[in-house]
């Protein structure tokens, strides 16, 4: 009889620890696969915003036609912002903020001259030329008529 206590308590433990792991690795697969996967910003155009932003360059003003995700609300929340924004590759500018913004990245089939974007975490950029990438960025909006910009540092104010 003892023996079979022994046998009964041993299946029951190891039944009991097999269905923990099975659930304990379930959760874990359901909490990775949403940070794991890259899309393609073609997948899922995002809704546009009612709140406005509007970014002034060399005296003039903008508007931004903004997306609806986390990124924004978090960035509407930070302005005004005057920022001076630093040239790269002859077709954005950027501009590394002090917090970071949440973040969604996507691999956009090609940046639009006017698009303003989220590199990473906490790197706002606006593009004033359309080009290929295979960079990932958050949208954050677009700006319809941008003017080329020269390859020179800019001061850019966003406001609401």
């Amino acid at each position: 009889m003892n023996n079979y206590k022994k046998v009964v308590l041993t299946i029951l433990l190891f039944s009991s620890i097999f269905l923990i792991t099975i659930g304990c690795s379930n959760k874990k697969d359901k909490e990775k696969e949403p940070n794991t996967k890259v899309q393609d910003e073609d997948d899922d155009e995002g809704e546009r915003m009612e709140e406005k932003m509007e970014v002034v360059i060399s005296g003039t003003t903008y508007n931004v036609k903004l997306e609806s995700n986390p990124t924004v609300i978090s960035l509407l929340d930070l302005l005004p912002l005057d920022l001076n924004m630093k040239e790269l590759n002859g077709n954005e500018k950027y501009f590394y903020l002090d917090t970071t913004l949440p973040s969604n990245p996507k691999k956009p089939a090609k940046i639009e001259k006017g698009d303003i974007m989220l590199y990473g975490d906490d790197c706002l950029v606006i593009f004033y030329k359309t080009f290929k990438t295979n960079y990932t960025y958050t949208k954050i909006g677009h700006i319809d008529n941008l003017p080329d910009l020269d390859s020179n540092n800019i001061n850019i104010k966003f406001t609401k």
